[in-house]
């Protein structure tokens, strides 16, 4: 079965070098993509993710609010928060919602810990 990641970034371009980042390493995952909360939400609503990458700074509600919303819903789903808001506090409450932190500019060596842990984890799961 295909593992599916939700990239979510109100910036195309921040999305778009994510994306790659995930494609060079996961280069079998599906990849699907949000603009802001909402729209994220509509996509959880609509069908099977497995992974989600979020940023921290976006319109509306930020990554972390977001990240809290999955957790209730996905209470299992491996969730990074993204971000050059790199204080103590960001940091800590993304952990305290089972989330990585991945400090942008996003590369892949910033996400092949996440990524790893979280296909990791799938195959626990039986994805």
């Amino acid at each position: 079965m295909a593992i599916t990641i939700l990239i979510v970034d109100d910036s195309k371009l921040a999305r778009i070098v994510a994306g790659k980042a995930v494609h060079s390493l996961q280069p079998d995952w599906q990849r699907v993509e949000a603009s802001n909360a909402d729209e994220a939400l509509a996509v959880i609503g609509s069908q099977d993710v497995d992974v989600a990458l979020l940023d921290y700074n976006m319109p509306g509600r930020d990554g972390l609010a977001l990240a809290a919303e999955l957790r209730t819903l996905r209470p299992t789903m491996p969730i990074a928060v993204i971000t050059a808001n790199t204080q103590d506090e960001v940091i800590a409450r993304a952990r305290s919602l089972s989330a990585s932190f991945v400090a942008k500019p996003v590369t892949q060596e910033a996400l092949q810990g996440f990524l790893d842990g979280a296909a990791l984890r799938l195959r626990a799961d039986g994805k």
